[in-house]
């Protein structure tokens, strides 16, 4: 019999910015009642706040991706009182104040802050949230990992690592970025590496964690991959190490080795660096609205999906792809004709554009152009942009370096124009606000399966980050500045990775030449999240006792499965799916450990004004968390028999007629 208790317990394991979120969404609806005491334990063996990711000691080479004054942890602004849940400062604000120093004071809303600096202002605002919490809360600060979570008379028992144990009425896991155990060919690199001194694979994670100080100076080191992660690992075996950038007389970045430097040898699929975010010339709180691909677009896709084949599941390329081209191609040539026409040009074709669709809309920009005598400009590509050397070859690196240049370049050229005079980079830019719009349309199984796993996750997903996620153009301009150095090479596209007796084998399958032996290999590509491969005790535990499970999109309407790796949950508020196909109305799964059954999960941070979604996240755990007890919610069954009306509609995980979208 469960024991009677009048006070709620809340847990939350994992204090980043997620379970910083959560706990700011509860404290703001516990100040908005009156009600018996709530206890709140924080659960996080790191700083709480900043978590693993933004820890406060990373040295300040280690740059954010967004702009300062983008950033909010809090779901309203600032007003005359402290900063508390529901009204503080906005990153740039705080930085503004002097709250980093002096040194950052002058940064402004379109900078882009130190990672450190961030973890600086999580752990304050974690701190605020503390200090003005209600007087019915409680909130008990734990600097420890749980291990274990089981049910216990009615209650979740928690025990962690510091042999602290707590029972909870609720518990909501934001536990973030996983480290996995080794897949196949990791562990193949690992074997390699350790039969043979002085020969190292370092496994990918944030740069922070990664081990580079046994990297000797002039040493051969190659790279896997050219994302956000590689510019943090360059920086860190330059800067780092004393090296120095300086404005060349052109306005251009030239670097001054300090001699401590390796040299670095690095590649990818794609053979080049992401692509530079544009100078940002918006306002915090501005929002681009889809015109396309809207939410009546989208239920018009599915109902047509029904009718042809059963299913209201979606073809990637057929029903969404097309709807997110219009959006682009708006943007650009909008914002091309009135830079080269006018604004009165170009709000005519806007209004024209926004009423065709498909090849008519094609015809339109076609005439368009050639009525205003802009025929010859460019048209947008994506995939162009993102693979640009896709069935190239070269005769050798440098050819292939001069290339690379060249797009470099032009790239830094776009990104200083812009993302609103720009119309190369005010298009790429609106796939952020699209983010929404996109997963309306794909998340718990939204898509087919296959389409889902190879059109979405597979193809688009990578172009999409390389395109729309990138560094600030400056990191774009050190790039090239490490090129022309001479300490930086590209290995170039297709990248192949192989073995040496002294080490591992770069080189490309579309660059003529005999590679590069390396003698430490670094992975610079953050693991991808899967329940099934994450190390955490924890995790390992929930899996094995069915506490949680994983999100396999599956369709009665085709043969074909697509094992996520996510783990399952409901819609908002996002209960976990245990192996019995039922929801757990006592625990939340939130961000990253979800990745692929929703989009998009690793945003580290909210933005001011209206709730973004990623506070309306929070806010809908927060919501339940305090709603008292609910029912379970049935899912299909393993054997496709329950039907998507006998799911709750808030709750249900999109599920085609006769569908399993819940199975393991």
């Amino acid at each position: 019999m469960s024991k009677i208790h009048s006070e709620l317990v809340v847990a939350i394991v994992g204090m980043g910015p997620r379970g910083l979120s959560v706990l700011e969404r509860l404290l703001v609806r516990l100040a908005e009642r009156r009600g018996p005491a709530v206890s709140i334990w924080v659960f996080d063996p790191g700083e709480h706040g900043a978590g693993r990711i933004w820890r406060t000691d990373q040295p300040d080479w280690f740059l954010m991706n967004t702009p300062a004054g983008e950033v909010s942890m809090y779901s309203g602004d600032p007003d005359e009182g402290p900063p508390r849940a529901g009204a503080g400062p906005s990153l740039h604000e705080w930085l503004s104040a002097g709250r980093a120093g002096p040194r950052w004071a002058e940064l402004g809303q379109n900078g882009y802050a130190p990672r450190a600096c961030y973890g600086r202002y999580l752990c304050d605002v974690f701190d605020n949230l503390v200090a003005h919490k209600p007087d019915n809360v409680t909130i008990h600060v734990a600097r420890s990992r749980v291990e274990r979570v089981e049910r216990h008379e009615g209650r979740l028992r928690l025990v962690a690592r510091s042999g602290r144990i707590v029972l909870a009425d609720k518990l909501v896991l934001t536990t973030g970025h996983p480290v996995t155990a080794p897949r196949p060919w990791e562990r193949e690199l690992l074997d390699h590496a350790a039969g043979r001194p002085g020969v190292r694979y370092v496994r990918g994670d944030s740069a922070a964690d990664l081990d580079l100080e046994p990297v000797r100076a002039g040493e051969p080191v190659g790279v896997l991959g050219l994302g956000l992660t590689f510019l943090d690992v360059v920086m860190a075996l330059t800067v780092g190490r004393g090296g120095e950038f300086e404005p060349g007389p052109a306005g251009e970045q030239r670097y001054r080795p300090s001699g401590r430097e390796p040299r670095v040898f690095a590649g990818s699929r794609s053979g080049l660096p992401m692509l530079a975010r544009g100078v940002n010339q918006k306002a915090p709180k501005y929002r681009y609205e889809a015109k396309f691909l809207t939410r009546g677009a989208v239920a018009e896709a599915r109902h047509r999906a029904r009718r042809e084949t059963g299913s209201a599941q979606l073809d990637f390329r057929r029903d969404v792809l097309p709807l997110l081209q219009l959006e682009v191609e708006h943007v650009y040539y909008t914002t091309l004709i009135r830079d080269r026409c006018g604004e009165e040009a170009a709000r005519r074709f806007a209004r024209l554009h926004l009423s065709c669709a498909g090849g008519k809309a094609a015809d339109l920009v076609d005439k368009a152009l050639v009525e205003l005598g802009i025929a010859h400009v460019a048209r947008i590509d994506l995939e162009r942009m993102a693979r640009p050397f896709a069935d190239r070859r070269f005769a050798d690196p440098a050819e292939y370096h001069r290339h690379v240049l060249g797009l470099l370049g032009q790239d830094l050229a776009e990104a200083l124009r812009g993302n609103v005079h720009g119309p190369v980079k005010a298009a790429l830019d609106i796939l952020r606000d699209l983010r929404g719009a996109v997963r309306a349309a794909v998340d718990h199984g939204g898509l087919r399966p296959r389409s889902h796993r190879e059109d979405f996750v597979g193809w688009f997903t990578p172009i999409n980050t390389m395109v729309s996620a990138g560094p600030p153009a400056i990191r774009l301009a050190q790039v090239r500045a490490l090129v022309e150095a001479g300490v930086l090479h590209l290995v170039g596209p297709a990248l192949r990775v192989g073995t040496a007796p002294d080490g591992f084998l770069l080189d490309s399958a579309q660059v003529a030449g005999p590679g590069q032996v390396v003698g430490t290999l670094i992975d610079a590509r953050i693991p991808r999240p899967s329940v099934r491969q994450d190390a955490s005790p924890l995790t390992r535990q929930l899996l094995a006792d069915g506490l949680i499970s994983e999100y396999v999109n599956a369709s009665s309407c085709a043969d074909d499965v697509f094992a996520t790796g996510a783990v399952s949950t409901t819609r908002a508020p996002f209960h976990a799916i245990g192996s019995d196909g039922r929801a757990n109305p006592d625990l939340y799964v939130l961000g990253i450990p979800t990745e692929n059954l929703r989009w998009f999960t690793q945003i580290g941070n909210g933005r001011p004004g209206p709730l973004s979604a990623f506070h309306a996240d929070a806010d809908a755990v927060a919501g339940d968390v305090l709603a008292g007890p609910a029912a379970g919610v049935v899912l299909p069954a393993a054997n496709g028999s329950a039907r998507a009306g006998e799911i709750r509609a808030d709750q249900r995980l999109a599920c085609s007629a006769g569908g399993d979208h819940g199975r393991r």
